[in-house]
């Protein structure tokens, strides 16, 4: 009877084991957050290369995970991929939109040449404008930004539409450059989303 027991037990735990490898791995979680450890863009798989919290002057403002098809550590790899893209941003204070937008403002030309700045100048007024217009960004608000190869950028705020697809990979990477580029927003930010612990 032991025996039969103990072969019983095994299969279960074999049966578990298949089936564990087979489920979505379950959920990560930044300070209190959960993030999907996958995403699914333009029918591919992403993965979840990196997540971690921003703060500014001792507040934790959000929870910033970047998703991307393959693991890249650097940020010239991730600027330099082909296919969909996703960042997810989870604010854990409440933000007004224009505060909001001013702080993506200012990362982004932090981490812009002068440049490509000049060849952005238009996606840069036109993705000020999307926040200034939005009011009140809530705790707990999940801001959802795909780069959609033929598309664009694509941004929902709690699976809304925020806009008209913005067409330019250049704007999208200008945008991560806030996070990956060389004056971050938060330099342990940085290192978690490149998948390092912050």
């Amino acid at each position: 009877m032991n025996a039969k027991r103990s072969t019983l037990l095994c299969l279960a735990a074999g049966l578990l084991a298949a089936l564990s490898t087979s489920l979505p791995a379950a959920a990560a979680e930044v300070e209190g957050v959960k993030l999907d450890d996958a995403a699914k863009v333009a029918g591919k798989d992403l993965k979840l290369n990196g997540a971690g919290v921003r703060t500014r002057f001792g507040f934790k403002v959000y929870v910033l995970g970047l998703y991307l098809p393959q693991k890249k550590t650097t940020t010239a790899d991730v600027l330099a991929l082909d296919g969909p893209r996703r960042f997810t941003i989870v604010t854990m204070r409440d933000i007004s939109g224009e505060d909001f937008g001013e702080a993506f403002m200012t990362g982004i030309n932090k981490n812009t040449d002068k440049a490509e700045k000049t060849k952005l100048v238009s996606q840069m007024t036109r993705f000020g404008e999307i926040f200034a217009t939005q009011g009140q960004l809530k705790k707990g608000d999940v801001l959802i930004s795909d780069w959609v190869p033929g598309t664009g950028m694509v941004m929902t705020l709690n699976g809304k539409s925020l806009s008209e697809p913005i067409p330019d990979v250049a704007f999208y990477n200008a945008v991560l450059k806030i996070w990956l580029g060389d004056k971050p927003a938060d330099s342990s930010l940085k290192t978690a989303l490149l998948g390092e612990k912050g």
